[in-house]
């Protein structure tokens, strides 16, 4: 028993529940951003949130319990990341696309067809053998001076360049855009939380030492930005194509952080890292096969026609609000 609450083993425990806590938060946010949206006069997919109506989306207590299951999964993702590496434990993220369909599914009281447990069978079996292999072959070092700045200033331009598309253009491109932009910021968080954890010194003095307090405001800032990117991509799109952005790019930029500032996979043979490519690879089928054929995809396709008339580079199956 002792063995699931410390080392790979409680870490990997630690992220499938953070998993289970995100696609929570991601369903139940949607939600409270949809009805939000209606409310204001049934906005279609491409429209913006604004500060008005974010403070409106705040009150509704679908998004308040979204809010509080997303924080437990940061806060349990973060535990994880400090009991085992990156590459372990950040793939593990993407079981929150298949937890969000089923999710869905009951709250529609409609059973998920076989291709939707087909496509549920292929990001889980991917993740396991991802996880799996990563945990044979990672190790850590504390990260180089001034690495985390040089890889958070890098980040920082990448989420800037991807928020400036999305915020600038409307529907599909908007969606994908923020939500890869939030993501992109949520693996800054991951890779920075690891960081520290490796490099500060027990007590007070690791706390207040430059390094450590400004990649701390480096995880404010990028939770605060990547938060707000993602409410934008609800207002603009499903979420399973949010959940997908986010649980596929967020453990790249992950995993590349690690290997760049902790040199995790500095051990790995080059054929591990031909599996661990081809695991990840089919994770990311699953999980596109997930956002393009939701149970409820043809339903909205036959009920918003236009959508696809108006935007028809826009998957017809991946539509849903």
């Amino acid at each position: 028993m002792s063995d699931l609450l410390s080392g790979t083993a409680g870490a990997i425990s630690l992220a499938v529940l953070g998993a289970f806590c995100f696609a929570g938060a991601a369903v139940l946010q949607h939600g409270a951003v949809s009805a939000e949206s209606d409310a204001e006069g049934g906005r279609g997919s491409g429209e913006s949130l604004t500060l008005r109506g974010l403070r409106a989306v705040a009150r509704r207590p679908g998004w308040l319990t979204g809010l509080a299951l997303a924080g437990s999964g940061t806060a349990l993702h973060a535990l994880a990341l400090i009991l085992a590496p990156l590459s372990v434990v950040q793939p593990i993220g993407v079981l929150a696309v298949p937890v969000a369909v089923l999710l869905t599914s009951l709250h529609a009281r409609r059973a998920p067809d076989g291709a939707i447990v087909g496509w549920v069978a292929l990001s889980v079996a991917g993740v396991a053998v991802f996880v799996v292999t990563a945990a044979r072959t990672a190790v850590s070092s504390e990260p180089q001076p001034g690495a985390t700045l040089i890889a958070g200033l890098v980040v920082a331009c990448v989420v800037a360049l991807l928020a400036c598309l999305g915020l600038a253009r409307s529907g599909w491109v908007r969606c994908i855009a923020c939500a890869t932009a939030g993501a992109v910021a949520f693996g800054l968080v991951s890779g920075l939380v690891r960081a520290v954890s490796q490099s500060m010194s027990p007590g007070l003095a690791g706390l207040l030492d430059p390094a450590v307090a400004g990649a701390g405001a480096a995880i404010g800032a990028a939770i605060v930005v990547g938060g707000w990117l993602v409410q934008q991509a609800f207002a603009s799109g499903p979420p399973e194509v949010v959940i997908a952005c986010l649980t596929v790019v967020d453990p790249i930029v992950a995993v590349i952080l690690g290997a760049v500032l902790l040199g995790e996979g500095a051990a790995t043979p080059p054929v591990v890292f031909l599996l661990l490519t081809a695991a990840a690879t089919a994770a990311a089928i699953g999980v596109v096969g997930l956002a393009k054929h939701h149970p409820d995809a043809a339903a909205h396709a036959a009920a918003h026609p236009t959508h696809n008339r108006l935007d028809p580079s826009w998957p017809e199956h991946s539509l849903r609000r």
